[in-house]
């Protein structure tokens, strides 16, 4: 074996886990190019870019297909490196990733150029068939950083978050368990969230490597694109998603082949959408909830409540500035900034974010609440609510502003309804319309992109 790989090994005394789950190497791995990739194939292409890669300690994984992505997230493991996984490709951004983690290289499968950085296209090692004959399923250590996670910037900067391969397979279990019911042991799964989100980490990339779940290597975002994948996979099928594309799938009114689950996260999904998801396309709608920090934590059938079910092995505790989470597998506790309702039955309601708190002339809301609101009013298609960081008055009030897509709604307009259903000392300050929110490829929205669309 080559000298690449001997950063992966360690001592007999760790604890080891194999980078597949499942040892069947003719199992469908992925969907790749308009064929079937069987898991010899995968692992061959694994090896034969990992023995390509430089020494180094890092590797910022840009791969946009995700078939693409899954051979250089574990080429990087198996050479013992970790893989930066940016939440978005702003210049800025990266150049300040790149020098907060030193001695670093870049994988990527487009014409990608970053000035001082080795770039080395994937591309180039996978039309490469003479060096694709070797695979194993070699083991890596638990302990062993294989990722450094981002939060997507939505409450502020974004933040670090260090993943080993043990507690990725841990929390890759504890996702498995929550779908088996719903989708059986073998099952197809089509991602429109990409694979640098912790999200579609876990739910697109760890699952295939985890289980006998087998991977589209698509990103469709328009409806029919969806469908079109959809059609072209067999069942049991599942569609790995966000609220927010699931909205405009379900509106589109295309069609859609059977599916054996709907699996969203990344925002909150309304009881009544849920619902409708799931009389329409007549399959079962599933949410997670979790964090960058945790990973999924609990799960939920949005269209019959609003209770979560926790993870097993997972344990909240709530207190003044948040929720404690805590579990086996975790790096340490970590504080989220949700707060919670302990139920019965290791069940729990969310009652809004700690942050998301307002208290303006002894009155309470929640920037949450405010926006279900906004998005209530008819002729409102988008919009949400939030603080700005500057100042208004002596008293220390941070202003509330709105951004809203209503093309048929003036701001006045969307104003006098508001003023219908919430106190006056919430009303958003400025409201302005805009065409479109600057939602990121999850639907999540950087507070950096509203600031600068307002």
């Amino acid at each position: 074996m080559s000298a690449v790989f001997e950063n992966a090994r360690s001592s007999d005394a760790q604890k080891k886990i194999p980078l597949l789950a499942d040892a069947d190497f003719n199992r469908v791995f992925a969907r790749h190019g308009g064929r079937e990739v069987d898991a010899a194939e995968f692992l061959a292409d694994v090896f034969a870019l990992a023995a390509r890669l430089p020494e180094a300690r890092y590797t910022l994984n840009l791969c946009t297909q995700r078939y693409h992505f899954l051979v250089a997230f574990c080429a990087a493991v198996v050479a013992g490196q970790a893989n930066l996984l940016p939440p978005s490709r702003a210049p800025q951004l990266l150049a300040e990733m790149l020098r907060a983690y030193p001695n670093h290289y870049v994988l990527t499968d487009e014409d990608t150029a970053l000035a001082d950085t080795r770039v080395i296209d994937v591309r180039d090692t996978l039309s490469s068939e003479a060096d694709r004959k070797f695979f194993t399923n070699v083991s890596i250590a638990a302990d062993q950083l294989v990722a450094i996670g981002f939060t997507s910037g939505s409450t502020g900067a974004p933040k670090a978050n260090r993943k080993t391969w043990g507690g990725f397979c841990a929390s890759s279990a504890l996702n498995l368990a929550a779908l088996a019911t719903t989708t059986g042991e073998t099952f197809n799964i089509l991602a429109t969230v990409p694979p640098q989100h912790m999200f579609g980490m876990e739910l697109s990339v760890l699952l295939p490597l985890r289980s006998r779940a087998a991977i589209h290597d698509s990103q469709p975002l328009l409806p029919a694109d969806i469908a079109a994948a959809l059609a072209g996979m067999p069942a049991p099928r599942v569609l790995v998603t966000t609220p927010f594309h699931l909205r405009a799938l379900h509106e589109s009114g295309v069609a859609l082949p059977a599916l054996a689950a709907v699996v969203t996260a990344t925002a909150p999904l309304s009881t009544e959408l849920a619902a409708a998801v799931e009389a329409r396309f007549a399959t079962q709608v599933i949410e997670l909830f979790g964090s960058t920090e945790t990973c999924v934590i609990a799960q939920r059938r949005t269209a019959l409540g609003e209770a979560w079910s926790l993870y097993d092995a997972v344990e909240l505790h709530p207190q003044p500035d948040g929720t404690l989470a805590s579990a086996a597998h975790f790096a340490e506790p970590t504080v989220l900034q949700d707060i919670v309702e302990l139920l019965p039955g290791r069940r729990f309601n969310l009652r809004g974010r700690n942050s998301d708190l307002l208290e303006i002339a002894g009155k309470r809301a929640s920037l949450a609440d405010l926006t279900r609101r906004l998005l209530a009013i008819d002729g409102v298609l988008d919009g949400v609510v939030f603080q700005l960081d500057a100042e208004s008055d002596c008293a220390g009030v941070r202003r509330i502003a709105a951004l809203v897509v209503a093309p048929d709604l003036d701001e006045a307009q969307i104003l006098d309804a508001l003023r219908a259903t919430i106190d006056p000392a919430f009303l958003p300050r400025p409201l302005r319309r805009v065409d479109a929110l600057p939602r990121n490829a999850t639907g999540k929205l950087p507070r950096a992109a509203l600031l600068a669309a307002l």
